[in-house]
């Protein structure tokens, strides 16, 4: 309550943002781990699993289940009597669905970093028209004084508070999912060099 008498309304809507900020980060962080997107050892494993005949239909939708590129690998084996140019199509369709959705609620993070420094300049303004009032009274003046200054640096303040965090998680996110969408195509690929061989030595 303070805090809003000090700082006045404009405030609310940063904490508004604040709060919304720090529960997407937590939520991506969580969502965006090594283990969930990129296992190490998956691509070997379903190689092996795929060479010696046991990759049943079971273990495929287990494997699809358990991270993204499971589910991009899953495609391929799924594809893998077709043409090679039928299965990297439906591989990057696949990866394409995967990136969409390690990109969850991104968008409104990029948002609410853009826009907390607006609504930190909002406060300003605010604290501004505050100070600028039009009581004459010399003590009313000198709490007029006070309370705009107090609401200006309040609001800006925290607007940049509000806004560096989330913009550097922001990228920060933005550059592990492009790391991600690219080891997952390289190891998809991979896939289907092996497929395809195998496919073919099987032929021949």
């Amino acid at each position: 309550m303070q805090l809003l008498s000090e700082a006045g309304w404009p405030i609310l809507l940063l904490l508004v943002a604040s709060i919304l900020s720090l529960a997407i980060i937590i939520d991506r962080a969580l969502a965006l781990r090594t283990s969930l997107i990129v296992p190490k050892g998956l691509l070997e494993t379903v190689i092996k699993l795929e060479q010696s005949g046991s990759l049943s239909k079971e273990k495929l939708e287990n494997i699809a289940q358990q991270s993204a590129l499971g589910a991009v690998l899953t495609v391929a084996i799924r594809y893998r009597h077709t043409t090679r140019e039928l299965i990297k199509e439906a591989i990057e369709e696949s990866g394409r669905s995967m990136v969409m959705r390690c990109e969850k609620n991104l968008p409104m993070l990029g948002t609410i970093a853009a826009v907390s420094p607006l609504l930190g300049l909002l406060g300003t303004v605010v604290g501004m028209i505050i100070l600028f009032g039009q009581d004459s009274t010399l003590t009313a003046h000198a709490e007029q004084l006070s309370r705009g200054i107090s609401v200006a640096l309040y609001n800006t303040a925290f607007g940049l508070v509000v806004a560096i965090p989330s913009m550097i998680f922001y990228r920060f996110y933005r550059s592990r999912i492009d790391f991600f969408a690219v080891e997952m195509e390289q190891q998809a690929i991979q896939l289907v060099d092996e497929l395809t061989k195998y496919r073919d030595h099987g032929l021949s």
